[in-house]
């Protein structure tokens, strides 16, 4: 601001200097407030709780579930006899020597062991592990049950039914690697899985035939199928996803599914000799 008085008047001077006084005064009085108001708004604005994605996505959308059959069309391969001679305590727990469980065919001409979840599509959400354990149990030399799931950070409980020291040892590809022993009666080993893998295979040092699969998911949408060959995912909300069906013998195949609320939609899956 520029301003020009003219005459040598001390009074008219001075009155000149205290209105641009006022000016000035009034000017960094009006910004401060400005200031303060705007400090007062950002630090006074409501603070919302995080909303948990997954429940308010099944609540807008609605949930229905997928279920199916998974057959095999094809000579089943035959599966060898497990020798446990080595171990008198494996050796005592069967009457008689037990088969090979990758590439069971029931007797129905389904398959049991299936791993079958849901590979894409629910990423539009996320989910939180179940406070339950899985339990990995060893009796009579194998691993209870072949095939299980579980989603990333749930705890995965490893007991032994067996009076005889066992080696559990998974063999993962994108989580840690890890070999414990466990004597018997030892207290469960409790384990936790950091990232999404289908499937880690597990083996016991000790006793070489034992033989497990584990599904790590991220979201709890899966399913493993059981003597009858069928399997139900529940609780999916509406939407279209990519399933995938797993086997330890004869690969994977995968389907894309629309699934509408409060409806079952059915997918089934045949898998052939190779």
């Amino acid at each position: 601001m520029r301003i020009q008085v003219r005459g040598s008047n001390a009074s008219v001077n001075k009155i000149v200097w205290l209105i641009i006084f006022a000016v000035l005064l009034v000017t960094m009085l009006d910004r401060r407030t400005a200031l303060a108001s705007a400090i007062t708004a950002v630090t006074s604005a409501p603070s919302y709780p995080p909303v948990r994605a997954s429940a308010v996505w099944a609540e807008q959308e609605g949930t229905g579930q997928v279920s199916g059959r998974v057959s095999f069309q094809g000579n089943a391969p035959s599966r060898a006899k497990i020798v446990m001679d080595k171990d008198p305590v494996c050796l005592s727990a069967h009457r008689e020597a037990p088969l090979a469980e990758d590439g069971e065919v029931n007797g129905d001409g389904t398959l049991p062991n299936v791993f079958v979840y849901v590979k894409s599509g629910a990423e539009r959400a996320s989910f939180t592990a179940p406070d339950q354990p899985a339990i990995l149990d060893q009796r009579g030399c194998m691993y209870q049950p072949h095939v299980l799931g579980v989603m990333v950070g749930q705890e995965l409980q490893i007991t032994s039914s067996d009076p005889t020291t066992h080696n559990i040892h998974p063999l993962p590809r994108d989580n840690q690697e890890w070999n414990q022993s466990q004597p018997p009666g030892a207290a469960p080993l409790t384990k936790k899985f950091t990232r999404p893998e289908v499937t880690i295979p597990v083996k016991c040092n000790q006793h070489p035939w034992m033989k497990a699969y584990i599904g790590v998911t991220s979201n709890p949408f899966y399913s493993v199928t059981g003597t009858a060959g069928t399997f139900t995912i529940k609780g999916l909300p509406a939407g279209k996803y990519t399933i995938e069906a797993w086997t330890a013998t004869f690969g994977t195949e995968t389907q894309e599914i629309t699934v509408q609320a409060n409806q079952s939609v059915t997918a089934d899956f045949t898998f052939r000799a190779h």
